[in-house]
């Protein structure tokens, strides 16, 4: 970019001198009137360092509360819904502890204050303090928004994002042992009600689908019944049903599709639940109770220990998937199935690289479904 001086007459003062230039965007004609001829030259030289240096911004005096609304017009529709209020939440905390003014205030030093000050507030369990992977997830969407603002000409560079060191974890893992050991405490299960099938039926097909597929609840959940074929096991889930964000195929063992074909009713989702979502969780915490599971809080030092401490998530039947299939599944082909974008996420879930190798694509089935299935 050329910038240059020049004396306007319009202004009636014959000592005024101002620049003028033509924005690498918009490739509209600017200029700025200054008082003195040396002012003149030392902003236009300023403006051709900036310019060179990647560092040109053409609307340095936009608000953050205005480009926020633009931002919120434009790009966040184009989200996911629970994206959307990721990123909403994630702005909302930052604008509350940061108190942005102008765009151009966002800094290095702005973000790391920030962090400091989410890091010391509550956490969602009782005693402990906002997680390590909570503030690494909203700095991720607050940089994403950052760029934006950036590639609009609102921020001269993007500021430095220093993430918060994580554990780093694989989770609660679910066993065989426990995994028999739940199934079978199914009867206590009251819910769901109201569908063609007892709720035990319902809860035990649900945790087989998971165990042998490794999907997520979500996607489990949202899982058509249009979308199984009972006579060959194909299932099909959807691109907005999935993190993934692309439609996918997989298929079902003999004994999982023998459970899925025992609760298929009249409803149009293959796992109904006509209740509200957070009942799922009870309900499934009072089956692990009856069945005896009380695992080892690894956080304990760090919070006021619950119920939901000491029990399985549904992600723990998605690890144990990884876990128990590693050794008799091609790890391209693992990476596939659990629609993992990174070949590095996959490694974390099955803990250890050394234990990938080439085989075939048999999925893991509990034994004593097996021998139930034959008897």
């Amino acid at each position: 970019m050329k910038a240059w001086i020049f004396q306007d007459d319009r202004y009636g003062d014959e000592g005024s001198w101002s620049v003028g230039w033509y924005d690498p965007d918009s490739g509209k004609k600017r200029t700025k009137k200054l008082s003195t001829k040396s002012k003149a030259e030392k902003f236009a030289r300023s403006l051709e360092g900036k310019a060179e240096a990647g560092l040109y911004c053409a609307d340095s005096r936009k608000r953050w509360s205005e480009f926020r609304k633009e931002h919120d017009t434009k790009i966040l529709p184009r989200h996911a819904v629970k994206t959307r209020r990721v990123v909403t939440s994630t702005l909302g905390n930052f604008e509350r502890l940061a108190k942005p003014g102008l765009v151009k205030s966002v800094s290095t030093a702005m973000i790391d204050a920030y962090v400091v000050k989410r890091q010391a507030e509550p956490g969602k369990k009782k005693g402990s303090t906002t997680s390590p992977a909570t503030v690494n997830r909203e700095l991720r969407h607050l940089k994403a928004v950052i760029r934006i603002a950036h590639e609009w000409g609102y921020l001269p560079k993007v500021p430095k994002f220093r993430k918060v060191r994580e554990e780093q974890r694989i989770g609660a893992v679910v066993t065989p042992e426990h995994f028999q050991a739940i199934y079978q405490a199914c009867g206590v299960a009251t819910m769901p009600g109201g569908l063609a099938v007892t709720p035990q039926e319902w809860w035990q097909a649900l945790l087989v689908f998971a165990i042998t597929t490794g999907w997520r609840i979500g996607e489990i959940l949202a899982l058509r019944r249009a979308d199984v074929d009972l006579k060959t096991g194909s299932i099909l889930t959807r691109a907005g049903d999935n993190k993934g964000g692309r439609d996918d195929i997989d298929h079902l063992p003999a004994e999982a599709l023998e459970h899925v074909r025992g609760i298929v009713g009249f409803e149009p989702m293959l796992f109904a639940w006509p209740h509200d979502e957070r009942t799922l969780w009870v309900e499934f915490r009072r089956i692990q109770s009856e069945a005896g599971i009380n695992l080892n809080c690894p956080d304990a030092d760090k919070h006021t220990c619950t119920d939901a401490c000491h029990v399985y998530g549904f992600h723990a039947f998605r690890r144990g998937y990884a876990t128990l299939n590693v050794d008799s599944m091609a790890a391209s082909t693992l990476q596939r199935k659990m629609r993992h974008k990174s070949f590095t996420t996959t490694l974390r879930y099955i803990g250890l690289a050394d234990k990938m190798k080439a085989a075939s694509e048999k999925v893991y089935v509990p034994e004593f479904l097996k021998t139930k299935s034959s008897g």
